[in-house]
This record gives structure tokens, C-alpha cells and sequence, in this order.
């Protein structure tokens, strides 16, 4: 009887651990808590609201809207709903990353449910006009998702003053653990569960939560939050000060990415006639961690669909380079890097002429 007692409030313990960090996702994104509902990661949230909103509402219309830029997450998922009698109209982006909204508007049809466009890009950081998007969609009677894993932490997001309808997120790039995440849905908004079991998070996902991890993406997003002024204009000037730095230091560069309108931690340069593989290979060497593009597409030899959608040419694409900057860097930290990619570009472009 003791050792039943004591089950009894783990299981408590756990409960109220969950609806507490249900609590502080939804204040951080002015939603109500029983919109949120737990994950295992951003992909999944994407998966589940996609899918989800669009089965849920097929009587409808079997018609959605998204862009090419999306990550792989949404992308594939949409090929997948494709494949399965929907129909996908995919936005052109200009070449700094946005969409038109007059081609999103122009899209819409009678039997368009859905648009998902996400908030800011994961590879070049260019943010989207997430509350135009927000409006036009209302206005049209379609729902709108975001996939806001990049933006979570990094943006102010209000569901309601934008009109968002579904918001995607994960814990890892929010300084939680790896393999949980959350997704809002408005409670006024029908979607079917796509993965079947138990009847966890109210019947809409099935599975064991994910107790200590739940625990750390909701104390993540409250601290996060709290010092969000403080914490973003770190960022910004760290990325600013690099940017400035790399462009008055290395001939042949590019800014992939709007220059104003992104992350405050990202930066994406292209390094003309230079194999960014090799760059990073020669970085790696001195401790410096960086991609080639998204973590979702390392070890893919395609070229980067954003930047093909942003119009770059082959001797700028393959010379790519995503840097992000977190709550531990320094400008020290930053000098070093540049130090180190001046080095390493022109140990290349002399190694290859």
C-alpha cells in the first residue's frame, strides 16, 4: 500500500510538472494552455498540424499553401499529402527570402484550408511577414500554420495579434534537450491525430511524455523570455559586428538572407569559388562548429533548395556558410571566427588556382 501511495504521487509530481510548463509555452506565445500540446521534436509538431488540420478538414477543400524555402519538415510532408490526393501550391521567395503577399493572396482558392509558411528560415534567417500573412489568411477564412522552431526565443509571438492558428516549435533550439517539442493549436481549429495509441495530450497524441524534457523546454522558454530584450541584442550584436567584419575583410562574399530582417544570431555568407566543405573541414580543426547549410540536410549532396529559390549561382552555392551565435559567444569569440574563415578562404582560393 505504501509503494502505491508513493506511484500515486510520481504520477502527480509528473501531471503537474507537464501543466506547468504547458503553462509557461502558452504566456510566452499569448495562447491558453490547453492549446499546447506536447511533441517530440519541431518535425513532428510540423507533421501533426499539417496533417492533421488538413484531414480534419477535408470536406472542405484538399488544398494548401506553402513556400519552397520551408525546411524539410514541411517540404516532405507536403509531397507526402501530394502523394495522397492533396494538392500543394508552393510560394516563390524573392532574393532575400520573402514570400510575395500578393502571390500568397492570389493562391488561395475556394478550397484552400491551409497555409504554412514559417517564421523565420532556418538557413539564411530572413523573417517573414508573419502578421500580413496573419490577416490575409483570416480575412480569407484559411488556417494558418507557422513553423516557428527558429523563431521561438528569438521573436516576440503573439497567436492572437498575429493570427496564427497552429505554431510548431522545438526544445534543442531553445537551450532544452533534444527530442521534445510543442505545437499550438487555436482551440477553435479541427485537427485528427496522426499517431495512434494511448490518449495522451487530449486524444491528439498518442505516446509517454517526455516528463523531464517537457520540464526543461518549459523553463527554457520562461528564461528565454524574461530577458528576451537583453538576450537579443546580444545577438544582434555579435551577428552585426561579424557581418561588418567579414565583409571589410574578404573579397568575393555574399550575404545570403535579408540584412535586416533576420535572426539575430544568424548569418549566412557565400564565399565565391570556394568548397564550403573544405571550409569547415579547415574550421573544425580549430574547434569551430558550422554548417554547410541546415543540421537536417548534413550529409545531402544536393544543393541547398533555399538558395537555389533565392537565385544564387553554382559558384556561390557551394561555397555557403550558416553561422549561428548563442548565449555563451563573445566578441572575442567572434574575432576568432573571422580570424580563422579569412584564413581558411584564402588557403583554398590560393590551394585552387
Amino acid at each position: 500500500m505504501v509503494i502505491r501511495q508513493h506511484y500515486i504521487l510520481c504520477g502527480r509530481r509528473g501531471r503537474k510538472v507537464v501543466e506547468n510548463a504547458r503553462k509557461k509555452i502558452a504566456k510566452s506565445i499569448n495562447a491558453s494552455n490547453e492549446e499546447i500540446y506536447f511533441t517530440s521534436c519541431g518535425s513532428e509538431s510540423d507533421n501533426l498540424a499539417i496533417k492533421g488540420i488538413m484531414f480534419a478538414n477535408k470536406l472542405k477543400g484538399k488544398h494548401m499553401i506553402t513556400s519552397k524555402i520551408e525546411h524539410p519538415a514541411v517540404l516532405n510532408t507536403c509531397r507526402w499529402l501530394e502523394n495522397n490526393g492533396f494538392e500543394v501550391t508552393y510560394l516563390s521567395v524573392d532574393c532575400n527570402g520573402k514570400i510575395s503577399l500578393k502571390e500568397l493572396e492570389d493562391s488561395i482558392r475556394n478550397d484552400t484550408v491551409l497555409i504554412s509558411i514559417m517564421s523565420a528560415n532556418n538557413e539564411i534567417g530572413t523573417i517573414q511577414p508573419i502578421e500580413q500573412i496573419g490577416k490575409i489568411a483570416k480575412s480569407k477564412g484559411v488556417v494558418f500554420h507557422t513553423d516557428a522552431v527558429q523563431a521561438m526565443g528569438n521573436m516576440l509571438l503573439d497567436v492572437k495579434k498575429m493570427n496564427v492558428d497552429a505554431l510548431s516549435m522545438s526544445g534543442h533550439k531553445l537551450y532544452a534537450p533534444k527530442g521534445v517539442g510543442a505545437l499550438y493549436v487555436n482551440s477553435d481549429i479541427k485537427f485528427e491525430q496522426i499517431q495512434h495509441g494511448g490518449h495522451q495530450e487530449k486524444n491528439k497524441r498518442a505516446g509517454t511524455e517526455n516528463v523531464p524534457s517537457i520540464l526543461a523546454i518549459g523553463e527554457a522558454v520562461e528564461l528565454l523570455y524574461s530577458d528576451f530584450e537583453e538576450h537579443n541584442k546580444k545577438l544582434q550584436n555579435l551577428r552585426d559586428f561579424f557581418i561588418s567584419e567579414i565583409e571589410s575583410k574578404i573579397c568575393d562574399v555574399r550575404l545570403n538572407g535579408d540584412r535586416f530582417d533576420r535572426l539575430p544570431g544568424n548569418a549566412n555568407f557565400s564565399f565565391k569559388n570556394v568548397d564550403a566543405s573544405q571550409l569547415l573541414l579547415y574550421l573544425d580543426s580549430f574547434g569551430i562548429c558550422a554548417s554547410a547549410g541546415s543540421a537536417c540536410t548534413a550529409g545531402s549532396a544536393e544543393p541547398s533548395h533555399v538558395l537555389l529559390a533565392i537565385g544564387l549561382k553554382e559558384e556561390y552555392i557551394q561555397g555557403a556558410l550558416r553561422v549561428t551565435f548563442g548565449i555563451d559567444n563573445t566578441i572575442e569569440d567572434v574575432k576568432y571566427l573571422v580570424d580563422k574563415i579569412k584564413c581558411g578562404v584564402e588557403k583554398y582560393r590560393a590551394d585552387n588556382t
